[in-house]
């Protein structure tokens, strides 16, 4: 490295292997550097004065110690002042070789092993004069010597696993939402297992909630009192045995309002796709037609049993004939609701069997009303008349006037009392059981 006051010197061809010493090509006017060993070397640089105002001039020069040419003759090498001489000493083999003689100036790259045998890396120091023992100016690189191999310990025989000792069972500790998880998250909404009150809860809201339950309901008791009074009106001052009997005209006409609401209450979600919102929220679908099933009945008994009531205690004050018995009082009023409900909850599952409104309305239309129009025009054949009495002793309006007390075709071989109940009870759980069976195997 030269100095920023001096040119940069040519690059001098190398010696050839086998010359008495190696080192570097000098340059114009070379200040003589000590070299070990019994080689010849220049004279060296006169010490630094302390009255000198400038500091002297560095030397650089680079020298390698050779094992075998420590005792051959160094070539000469006149080196230029301001020069700095980097030198790397090898460890003496046999005999200390003595210490080359320092200048200020000089800096040295020294391979020195730590004390105890380990490493201990120190900084790069530059040493003024007088700090310990180094000359003023001097700067030392250590390098650590590789650290000695530990001895080893004998191993010990490798011992045979054990088994780990049995530990009791630990609960898991449950978390307070399936929200939280491990994250730290408690949902506010407490967790409880759901069961079938739940989905009566949602039942009962959705029912009371749409304007259809509303109209259609309404309008079924406007049909049921209203003609009630109109008919007990017009009988006043006749005598009908019993008396409470002439209500069933307008009970027939409330069965076409409660048929279209049974359809609805299931078919409409199906249309409108809330049924896959409802099934979400509840995957057990029988449950949901559970709770479909026993809402719609409570709901349409309530309110038909009132309406009958009424009619049945007007048509008691304003027409004149026998007192009913307890059993006419319960089957005008409880068995006309409960037959209306039974019918109700028969178009539910038919609503729930084809899905689609109009056509589940259409066919409930036909179950009632078909059979009395087909024997109608069935009582002109002779050879059709058992069927046509068929038709009529089991059809839908025959069924209500025998709950009544005056059946159509009287009382020979017909059912009477609470029978045509019975009948609809059965032919509803059928139904009913074909809507489970296929709800919970097609798709939503």
């Amino acid at each position: 490295m030269t100095s920023p006051q001096q040119p940069q010197p040519q690059p001098q061809p190398q010696p050839q292997p086998g010359a008495p010493g190696t080192g570097a090509q000098p340059m114009p006017p070379a200040a003589p550097v000590p070299a070990p060993g019994p080689a010849p070397t220049a004279g060296p640089m006169p010490p630094a004065s302390p009255e000198l105002s400038t500091p002297p001039p560095l030397s650089t020069s680079f020298e390698r110690g050779d094992p075998h040419a420590q005792g051959g003759p160094a070539s000469p090498a006149a080196e230029e002042p301001g020069t700095m001489l980097l030198q790397a000493q090898a460890q003496p083999q046999s005999q200390p070789q003595p210490a080359p003689v320092k200048e200020a100036g000089t800096m040295m790259l020294q391979a020195q092993p730590p004390a105890g045998g380990h490493p201990e890396p120190r900084p790069l120091a530059a040493h003024g004069p007088g700090t310990q023992g180094k000359e003023g100016g001097t700067m030392m690189l250590t390098v650590p010597a590789p650290p000695q191999a530990q001895p080893q310990l004998p191993q010990q025989p490798p011992q045979p696993p054990q088994a780990p000792a049995p530990q009791p069972p630990q609960q898991q500790p449950v978390s307070a939402n399936w929200q939280a998880g491990n994250v730290g998250y408690v949902s506010p909404i407490p967790v409880r297992p759901t069961h079938l009150g739940h989905a009566l809860a949602a039942e009962w809201t959705k029912i009371r909630s749409v304007r259809s339950t509303i109209w259609t309901l309404g309008v079924m008791v406007v049909l049921i009192v209203g003609i009630g009074l109109l008919t007990a009106t017009a009988m006043s001052g006749h005598t009908v045995s019993p008396r409470i009997s002439f209500g069933f005209f307008s009970v027939m006409l409330g069965t076409l309002c409660i048929i279209p609401l049974g359809v609805l209450v299931i078919s409409s979600e199906y249309g409108t796709g809330l049924i896959r919102t409802t099934m979400t929220v509840c995957p057990s679908r029988a449950r949901v037609l559970a709770a479909k099933s026993i809402v719609f009945f409570l709901l349409a008994f309530v309110i038909t049993t009132l309406a009958t009531t009424v009619v049945s205690l007007a048509m008691a004050g304003m027409v004149g004939g026998r007192e009913p018995t307890i059993s006419e009082w319960l089957r005008c009023t409880v068995g006309a609701g409960l037959y209306v409900s039974m019918l109700g909850l028969l178009a539910m599952a038919v609503g729930s069997l084809l899905r689609h409104s109009a056509g589940a309305i259409s066919a409930m239309f036909g179950v009632v009303l078909l059979p009395m129009l087909l024997a109608v025009f069935m009582l002109g054949a002779s050879s059709l008349q058992w069927l046509a009495k068929g038709l009529i002793t089991y059809s839908v309006p025959n069924s209500l006037a025998t709950l009544y007390g005056i059946p159509f075709l009287g009382t020979d071989g017909g059912p009477e009392g609470w029978t045509p109940l019975w009948i609809l009870t059965g032919v509803a759980a059928v139904a009913l059981a074909a809507a489970f069976a296929v709800q919970e195997r097609r798709d939503v």
